[in-house]
């Protein structure tokens, strides 16, 4: 529309001019004693539209002539400056691909074009930012090349042309590397210290985390370190497998970092609901407390919820680590209370072993209950079916000593050798 708007208007135009130049009989005269020159209009109008077009044409061709020295260096300016972020997209390229010297080099020549740029009174707006990745290239190539001295300079240098507003990113950017950096070179405190500097909202970002993370494992403290393990699960920076892993790891360095009762207690209270119905956890729980000695029956709570949850499962008793692990928790909270044994145990065991009557492990678990409540009989009977037929060859042994322990209280010699023989077999 608008197209058809500007030819309609350029159409009314040569109608006017035609209808002014054509019928237009005026004429100008010019007296310039003792002349007389007589002139029409439409020449002299013409006229004044060619001189205009010719004084400004030399006008203009004037003021290129004038303006070729500073265009020239302009021209200069922009060589300069397209030839100093060329060298830091050099330095970036030569420092992904492995070539640290050159990616040196390159950030390097980038700062002095940058340095030259300046001295000839040419500051780029964006000067502070590009200094501080040519700064960083070039301490993250030191890094690579374990030239300390250097890094630190010119992480110095980086921090400084980031110190205004503006570059925040950048300048966070370059403390997270900086920490990095300090974590390779295995000084969590550094590296703590460079993420503790970091503004909240970038203390919390799933890359700092995983600094803070590492940093905690490194220093062994294995609190603060469970605690960011947590965030980043709730950020969902690991897989569903990986986190279990991470978090079941760590609760287990807790658990046996505790020297005495007290100490376990307080570290068990530090886990969250969902790592204490871990498996490995409580068991690992469980026999650190028979272990050192102390309540045996809260032990046994700690170990009731996964019990409950396993009872549930019929696969999981035919064959695991988790179940063993989880008897091996139990036997030891047996011998360790020997003095107060718990009825309701043996009665979810027998219940247990009655819902499963095929399950060599859980038969072994009621034999090993029954004996240390005195059950003889039934003990004998059920290891007895349960010796021939369990996969472990540590929880077979260890039948096979229950029932020497049991020939030898009946006065079976013959039967006690046989059976220490066989345990000794394997």
């Amino acid at each position: 529309m608008r197209v058809i708007a500007w030819i309609l208007a350029l159409f009314g135009i040569a109608v006017g001019a035609a209808l002014l130049a054509g019928n237009n009989q005026s004429t100008v005269t010019v007296f310039w004693p003792p002349y007389r020159v007589d002139l029409s209009l439409n020449l002299v109008l013409l006229l004044i539209l060619g001189s205009f077009v010719v004084l400004h044409l030399a006008l203009r061709g004037i003021a290129a002539l004038f303006s070729m020295p500073q265009q020239a260096k302009r021209w200069r300016l922009q060589q300069r400056e397209r030839a100093m972020h060329t060298a830091l997209l050099d330095a970036l390229s030569h420092l992904l691909a492995g070539r640290f010297l050159r990616a040196r080099k390159a950030a390097e020549a980038s700062l002095q074009q940058e340095d030259a740029l300046a001295a000839a009174g040419h500051k780029l707006p964006h000067a502070g930012k590009l200094r501080a990745m040519s700064h960083l290239v070039t301490a993250e190539s030191a890094q690579a090349l374990q030239d300390k001295t250097t890094r630190d300079t010119h992480l110095k240098l980086a921090l400084k042309d980031t110190a205004y507003r503006e570059a925040q990113e950048t300048r966070e950017g370059i403390q997270l590397r900086a920490a990095r950096w300090a974590l390779a070179d295995r000084d969590p405190a550094v590296a703590m210290q460079w993420l503790d500097d970091l503004p909240q909202g970038a203390a919390r970002r799933t890359l700092a985390l995983r600094a803070r993370l590492k940093a905690a494992r490194q220093a062994q403290q294995t609190v603060p370190a469970l605690e960011t393990a947590r965030l980043l699960v709730k950020h969902r920076a690991f897989s569903p497998d990986a986190a279990l892993l991470i978090l079941k790891g760590l609760a287990l360095e807790l658990i046996n970092s505790a020297h005495d009762p007290s100490q376990l207690q307080r570290a068990w209270s530090q886990l969250e609901l969902a790592e204490r119905r871990m498996p490995d956890v409580a068991t690992c729980a469980a026999q650190r407390m028979a272990t050192l000695q102390g309540d045996v029956d809260l032990a046994r709570q700690w170990l009731l919820p996964v019990w409950e949850d396993l009872v549930r499962q019929p696969d999981m008793w035919v064959e695991g680590p988790q179940v063993v692990r989880l008897i091996r928790a139990l036997e030891a909270g047996f011998l360790a209370s020997a003095e107060s044994l718990d009825m309701q145990w043996l009665e979810r065991i027998e219940a247990a072993q009655q819902r499963y009557p095929r399950s060599a492990n859980l038969q072994y678990l009621a034999g090993v209950a029954c004996l240390h409540h005195q059950l003889w009989g039934k003990a004998h009977k059920l290891l007895s079916q349960a010796v021939t037929q369990l996969k472990d060859e540590g929880l077979k042994r260890s039948a096979w000593q229950a029932l020497a322990a049991l020939a030898e209280q009946r006065d079976d010699g013959p039967a006690a050798q046989d059976a220490y023989r066989r345990a000794a077999t394997l």
